[in-house]
């Protein structure tokens, strides 16, 4: 199983990305966790140490593994570099738990960083068709790291959105473009979500079908969530996210 987790920079997908592969790991699945949000915080929520987290650059800004993969720094490169081994020695480990810091997709400006990106794209290649291992994937704020390619092995594209206008309307500009690469099971988890008008406002919104749940908003979490110490908050809202886990767990794969 390959899940997505995306939204607006905010909504608090890092930390409900980080509950979901907390919820896996207990039912006893391995899961391959990859952050490839700009911000690089969901190493610190599954318990990783921010000095090793420090230690462990991100795979863009490693300039001479790029240069190496893709065929030196002239204007010529491979589009498909073999990156296996970068899996392999850039992952954290902690029991069945593995994790690779990624960083962002590169965009215009100055420089070129289509050998970045190819690297990337190729890491994500792998990542979502070949490994065995369920593998979620905390994507930013937008979708760049996915491809055509890529999608037909993406199971779900998780959306979070808080109920608000310009949230709803960054989560339906995710789904879009989801859809236009070719993901074909997306669903919304609505958070920070205060009482029931909160959520029938998301219902409405987006359609109660497509809705898998609701985060109440919980200022422990927040909190907890600043300092990569989640667990007693984690336990009041593990009730919510284990409902989530099941519907996409019992989802007839497409």
């Amino acid at each position: 199983m390959k899940i997505a987790v995306s939204g607006k920079g905010g909504v608090g997908k890092t930390t409900l990305a980080a509950g979901l592969i907390r919820i896996l790991l207990d039912k006893g699945f391995p899961v391959f966790a990859v952050d490839a949000d700009p911000d690089l915080s969901l190493g610190t929520l599954l318990g990783f140490s921010e000095e090793t987290i420090a230690r462990l650059k991100p795979i863009v800004e490693m300039r001479d593994l790029i240069a190496e993969k893709v065929g030196g720094s002239t204007g010529f490169f491979t589009m498909n570099p073999e990156v296996e081994d970068i899996i392999r020695d850039f992952t954290l480990v902690s029991g069945q738990l593995r994790f690779l810091k990624m960083g962002a997709v590169k965009k215009g400006g100055s420089s070129c960083y289509c050998r970045e990106n190819s690297v990337l794209n190729a890491l994500m290649t792998v990542l979502v068709v070949q490994q065995a291992e369920y593998v979620v994937m905390d994507m930013g704020a937008g979708i760049e790291h996915l491809t055509r390619g890529t999608a037909r092995g993406v199971d779900w594209m998780l959306i979070v959105t808080e109920p608000s206008r310009v949230s709803l309307n960054t989560a339906r500009t995710v789904k879009e473009l989801s859809q236009d690469i070719g993901v074909r099971r997306i669903g919304y988890i609505g958070n920070k979500v205060r009482d029931e008008n909160d959520r029938e406002y998301l219902v409405q919104a987006l359609g109660g079908e497509n809705l898998l749940g609701c985060m109440p908003f919980n200022t422990s979490l927040l909190e907890e969530s600043r300092t990569g110490v989640m667990d007693r908050s984690f336990a009041a809202v593990a009730g919510t996210l284990e409902q989530i886990i099941e519907k996409i767990l019992h989802s007839e794969k497409p």
